[in-house]
């Protein structure tokens, strides 16, 4: 057997007689592919490589640019590359190359939803170890998959105690590579337990690593895909923004990189959606969709039809979208609550109570959250008041415990939709108006736009006539340019409404104070919710009497309900 570096000089060796023959040889090319490597310049690297690896052995170490080379720029076959690495580390009998080459194959395997065959990779890389007395970093990589699948299978704390000692033997062999996945790695576990500001100290330290340029790039798109994920669970998607912003600068650096698959690219699709790059959203999730149909149901493909689903219904096509939530619905992912959205948006009212009623059931934990904000939409349509606001109630207090500006908007909105239901106007606004802050923060113009609708009914019914009208037109203009359709005729619906609950010949003030004596409120209260006197309610009370030919309070309050003024 060769000893270790003979073969390295006989290709050198070849290399300098070629050189001085001039013509290209495949050692020429084996030349080229190693310098782009050094260069970052990937895609030259695999091309050159390849190039040479039809028509001579390749080192072992070559084998592992070539692996390397064909994942950055998005090749599926990067694993059967690394498998023949580890074959070729063997043949020399170096174990620990052979053994970390079989921790790649298992960590690509096991990211591409391929569990069994990555479990067989992690078991012939510790079979090659057991003879070494002290752990080793490789020893380190190998628990990296281990602790995932503790994660997979829903054991968080046993994952944890994997990545520490992960993250030990990184620190003792100053294995950067090994120390980034192994304190991610104990951040994902950490959020599942639900200690999530630690987790997310962690996350934001491997990603750190990451864009310093500290790691080998070939685990960048894997860290950087599961921080999104995270960030995704958490509901934080400014973190997740700026994580994606400092990666594509990273990326700037070496264009060849295809950092972005699968998942990653389908939550990159949903950011923009919320930032209102509608039809970019479509595109990037057929890119998916198109990228993955050649997997056998990877369970991306659904989620990528389903963002696909969310942006047709938003534009208000209808169609398109019901066709999107079933397809996504064969592929496995669920079509809610989009498909619950959508026949509230085709006036199926009782359908879309039912289902939406069905999936929060079936849902626990944070993702509860997903479901909430349409839960709370969908019971107010039905007049389910009190369920809405046990649906309000309970996001709040997720949105207390998780602290990111997103989930905070979403459980705003809610409560402040549920506080115009209850009549309590000056709650409401003060509500809806801290959430379209903070959607004005996060760039979501689409939802920013809806929270505008309904800050100008508070303002309507606090008789801001001028405020409202204001509202309604900054509101419409978005929609216009979103081309959301759907809106548009709902927020035109909201003004005929508006216009039609003023009585004829009652002023704005008359009428809010009717709406009000419809709730019950004394004079007193409804003096102190409008800031005048009990003098100057009494005498609007006078006025209402006289214009709408009533005699006593339980009239007023009686054609209040009769004409819907509550």
């Amino acid at each position: 057997m060769a000893q270790p570096g003979i073969l390295e000089w006989c290709v050198t060796e070849v290399e300098a007689r070629t050189h001085r023959k001039g013509p290209s040889t495949a050692v020429d090319a084996l030349t080229r592919g190693r310098e782009a490597y050094d260069r970052r310049a990937w895609r030259e690297a695999f091309d050159h490589l390849s190039a040479a690896d039809h028509t001579m052995p390749l080192a072992a170490e070559d084998v592992e640019r070539l692996a390397t080379s064909a994942i950055l720029i998005g090749r599926d076959d990067g694993p059967d590359f690394w498998a023949r690495a580890h074959q070729e580390f063997l043949n020399r009998g170096d174990t620990q190359r052979a053994a970390r080459c079989a921790f790649w194959v298992a960590f690509l395997l096991m990211t591409a939803g391929k569990s069994a065959r990555g479990s067989g990779w992690i078991s012939r890389g510790r079979r090659l170890l057991e003879d070494e007395r002290e752990p080793s970093a490789v020893h380190g990589l190998l628990l990296i998959p281990l602790a995932l699948q503790h994660i997979i299978e829903g054991d968080p704390q046993s994952a944890c105690a994997a990545f520490v000692e992960a993250g030990r033997i990184a620190d003792r062999h100053h294995d950067r590579d090994l120390s980034a996945l192994a304190r991610h790695g104990l951040g994902r576990a950490l959020i599942h337990l639900g200690q999530v500001a630690e987790g997310v100290m962690l996350l934001d330290e491997s990603m750190v690593a990451v864009t310093a340029d500290e790691v080998s790039p070939i685990i960048v798109g894997g860290v950087y895909c599961s921080v999104i994920a995270a960030c995704r669970e958490i509901f934080d998607l400014r973190r997740a923004q700026e994580w994606t912003t400092a990666l594509n600068e990273w990326c700037a650096t070496q264009p060849d990189a295809v950092q972005h698959r699968g998942y990653c690219c389908v939550h990159r699709a949903e950011m923009m959606r919320l930032h209102g790059a509608w039809l970019d959203a479509i595109q990037e999730a057929q890119q998916v969709f198109e990228r993955l149909s050649s997997s056998q149901h990877h369970p991306a493909m659904g989620e990528a039809l389903y963002q696909q689903a969310e942006v047709h219904r938003l534009r208000g096509d209808l169609v398109k979208a019901e066709e999107g939530y079933r397809q996504a619905s064969q592929l496995g992912r669920k079509p809610y609550p989009g498909l619950s959205q959508l026949r509230l948006a085709q006036g199926q009212v009782d359908a879309a109570a039912a289902a939406i009623r069905l999936t929060l059931e079936e849902t626990s934990g944070l993702t509860r959250a997903r479901i909430l904000p349409a839960f709370v939409e969908i019971m107010l349509a039905s007049r389910d008041v009190s369920a809405a606001r046990l649906a309000a109630d309970e996001l709040m207090a997720i949105a207390a415990r998780l602290d990111a500006p997103f989930i905070h908007a979403l459980a705003a909105d809610a409560l402040g939709a549920v506080l115009l239901a209850e009549n309590d106007w000056r709650s409401a606004l003060a509500s809806l108006r801290r959430a379209w802050t903070l959607w004005r923060e996060l760039d979501a113009p689409y939802d920013a736009s809806r929270t505008r609708v309904a800050i100008a009914v508070a303002c309507r019914a606090l008789g801001d006539v001028e405020g409202a009208a204001m509202e309604l037109d900054a509101a419409r203009q978005t929609f216009e340019q979103l081309g959301a359709a759907s809106e548009l005729a709902r927020l035109e619906g909201v003004a005929r409404q508006q216009a039609l609950k003023t009585p004829t010949g009652l002023s704005v003030r008359e009428a809010q104070v009717l709406r009000l004596v419809a709730t019950g409120r004394t004079n007193r209260a409804i003096a102190d919710e409008l800031c005048i006197s009990e003098k100057t309610v009494a005498r609007h009370m006078s006025n209402i009497f006289v214009k709408l030919n009533l005699s006593t309070r339980a009239a007023a309050t009686a054609y209040a309900f009769q004409h819907d003024l509550r």
